[in-house]
């Protein structure tokens, strides 16, 4: 049978469409990223709040470590904390008020000693002129007026430094320690509450590892937690089909007795094959080549459970 020239272009058409058409139908099955949820420090395990199969909202306690070293640790981080904040509170006072009014005791007892000094001096000098005074008399009160007045300006000085913070040097010490201690108090506090985990979502919980009274070491996972987000459709298509498919496109995942498709977009396409033959490609064995493709539902479907085999299908694939 020979075809009319006009009608090639055309028939190649066809056989360019044929050959790009998408599966119709392809199996695949619902996968979940659980999240392990894990202490980190270790510990008697003191309380279980959930078991396998519980459903429970974010924020819910899922166990808790026993606290009671955790707690000791918070306390202790606490009292060093408020004592590092005493010193640097102390250093950038001065001194006491009692040691300053020990100072200006002294002070005022100095200041009277000068005035003392003083009338002495110059009553000795009114006379020195008649001669009822003897120079030896007029030096030993200059003395004692030098020394009165020294005493008195040493007082002031040392009232002035005890009105004065610690040395700068001191004062960045005192200012570690304080911060030190706070960071070291911040750490007791997550350690103590990552003993007592929470549920991070809504979720359900599918699986318990420890039971209560058993030693879990730090890092060790007590449950396995899969938020309904970490849900996705995994399924395998021929390298042929590969080129045709692209990240967001949607598809419809069906199941056995599911009813309505749960509509999914695709997430991931493998860059590499699943199964790689040891042998140089031929045309047979690129027949045997498929490529993962991850899709998560556009919403959560409580249908979908992890382990089910689905169905999938392209919206535009030809029936």
């Amino acid at each position: 049978m020979r075809f009319p020239a006009k009608a090639f272009p055309l028939l190649l058409v066809l056989l360019l469409a044929a050959c790009t058409q998408k599966q119709a139908g392809i199996n695949g099955y619902v996968e979940g990223d659980y999240l392990y949820i894990a202490p980190t420090s270790g510990g008697l395990l003191a309380e279980m709040d959930v078991h396998r199969g519980t459903e429970v909202k974010a924020g819910a306690p899922l166990f808790s470590l026993d606290l009671t070293k955790l707690k000791a640790s918070e306390l202790a981080a606490q009292a060093n904390l408020a004592g590092a904040k005493a010193h640097w509170d102390d250093l950038t006072k001065g001194k006491r008020p009692a040691e300053i009014a020990v100072i200006l005791d002294q002070k005022a007892q100095a200041e009277a000693a000068l005035q003392n000094a003083t009338t002495q001096l110059q009553r000795i000098e009114k006379t020195a002129h008649i001669g009822t005074a003897s120079k030896a008399q007029k030096d030993a009160a200059q003395t004692a007026y030098d020394a009165a007045k020294a005493r008195v300006n040493e007082l002031a000085a040392s009232l002035k430094v005890a009105h004065l913070p610690a040395r700068e040097d001191m004062l960045v010490e005192a200012h570690a320690a304080v911060e030190a201690a706070a960071q070291a108090l911040v750490q007791a506090k997550e350690l103590l509450k990552e003993a007592q985990p929470v549920a991070p979502a809504d979720g359900r919980v599918e699986d318990v590892y420890y039971r209560k009274g058993e030693y879990v070491a730090a890092g060790a996972p007590v449950v396995s937690f899969l938020p309904p987000a970490n849900v996705k459709i995994r399924f395998f298509v021929s390298e042929k089909m590969v080129p045709q498919i692209h990240t967001g496109e949607k598809i419809d995942v069906s199941c056995d007795g599911c009813g309505a498709p749960v509509p999914a977009r695709v997430t991931f396409i493998a860059s590499q094959a699943e199964f790689t033959p040891p042998v140089i490609y031929s045309v047979e064995s690129r027949e045997k080549l498929v490529f993962m493709i991850e899709a998560k539902p556009e919403s959560f479907d409580a249908r979908l459970h992890p382990g089910l085999p689905v169905n999938v299908t392209f919206p535009d694939a030809a029936p």
